[in-house]
């Protein structure tokens, strides 16, 4: 099966702007930027200009980035990764996979417990593969499972139903993944999930039967932003669904951002920036922008109390703009289902359409 078209140039200049992204000089320039003016990038001076092609958006892109690992810290060199090392604990038979759990090597001493869902049918087609990342749960990835306790967090087993290759890791502290933050190199506990989760990646393309350039993530709540945030630093994801994971800053809990600076998260949030949104190099007016072109799919219940919609309904037209800027407007789409803070079956079932979409999948 080919894989869908992609814009390479804008591939390209994302790729680019990841690298160019880290570069110190960027730092200085991130005070004072209105994190919802996305059309505007400020150069090495700190002069304004507008963002009128592909290449203005490169550099503004850059700034984000740059924002994200002041905040998170940097991102780990990927140039000499340690080999993955998979190792399977045990099986069990499903709907039409194997649901394998295993664990294998990040980076050295520290291996990664997931579940893998694997196809039992032999087909001639290599098949998309799916990153799910779970919601806060002590239970980790066996959430997202049918037997994980609530049906509406079942994605990772209703997607490998389909016949997707899934991998399910546990996100630092959860599940079967004993994890000490104050003992590693990393600034927050969120770049060590999106290091993991580029991990993850790895390992899917490593997979004999899945196709490398049809990459997906999904997730709900804490998966939800984990899957955005790795959607900005790892482009070989080309599609990415957010349940109940963000909102700007200002709207979350009308700007009291405590919530999001444990050791799990982001701590400089309150050690750096004082708690004060307004100090933050970047908000996620930015993080869903830095997705395009790729696709973004939001479902934003009207009555998420952790990630006000509101704020989301500030964003997504501000992020509009830059999908148009790129020529996919559609690809952006969200999602306000009348709920609490849910993932409701028929939003579930919208979201793996606009996956089959984006992947190329069709029934075999």
């Amino acid at each position: 099966m080919a894989a869908p078209p992609q814009h390479e140039m804008t591939r390209l200049l994302i790729t680019l702007s990841l690298l160019a992204g880290m570069l110190p000089h960027l730092a200085a320039e991130l005070s004072g930027i209105d994190h919802s003016q996305l059309l505007v990038y400020r150069d090495q001076a700190g002069s304004e200009h507008p963002v009128k092609t592909t290449a203005d958006w490169a550099k503004r892109r850059q700034q984000i980035v740059a924002g994200m690992q002041q905040v998170m810290g940097p991102l780990p060199s990927r140039t000499t990764l340690q080999p993955l090392e998979m190792r399977v604990r045990s099986q069990t038979d499903g709907d039409g996979f194997t649901r394998l759990s295993i664990d294998f090597l990040t980076e050295k001493n520290d291996r990664l417990p997931a579940l893998l869902y694997r196809p039992k049918a032999t087909h001639l087609a290599k098949q998309a593969g799916i990153l799910a990342l779970h919601p806060t749960s002590p239970l980790g990835k066996h959430r997202v499972t049918k037997k994980g306790g609530v049906p509406n967090r079942a994605y990772a087993y209703e997607l490998a139903k389909r016949g997707y290759v899934v991998i399910a890791p546990d996100y630092p502290s959860f599940g079967d993944y004993a994890y000490d933050f104050e003992s590693d190199d990393y600034i927050s506990g969120t770049m060590k999930g999106i290091f993991n989760h580029m991990r993850c990646v790895d390992l899917l393309q490593s997979l004999p039967e899945v196709d490398p350039k049809r990459i997906g993530a999904i997730g709900h709540s804490l998966g939800g932003h984990n899957a955005m945030f790795v959607g900005v630093f790892d482009t070989r994801i080309s599609v990415i669904v957010s349940s109940c994971g963000w909102t700007p800053f200002h709207d979350y809990y009308g700007g009291k951002i405590d919530g999001w600076t444990s050791d799990r998260y982001m701590p400089s949030l309150k050690t750096s920036y004082n708690l004060d949104p307004d100090r933050v190099p970047f908000d996620f007016y930015e993080v869903v922008a830095a997705l395009a072109p790729r696709s973004f799919f939001s479902s934003s219940p009207l009555r998420d109390s952790n990630f006000d919609v509101r704020g989301v309904k500030k964003a997504i037209p501000k992020a509009r703009e830059i999908y148009k800027l790129l020529g996919q407007v559609d690809a952006l789409q969200l999602r306000t289902p009348d709920c609490e803070h849910d993932f409701p079956v028929e939003i579930r079932q919208e979201a793996y359409l606009f996956i089959d979409k984006a992947l190329g999948w069709v029934e075999n």
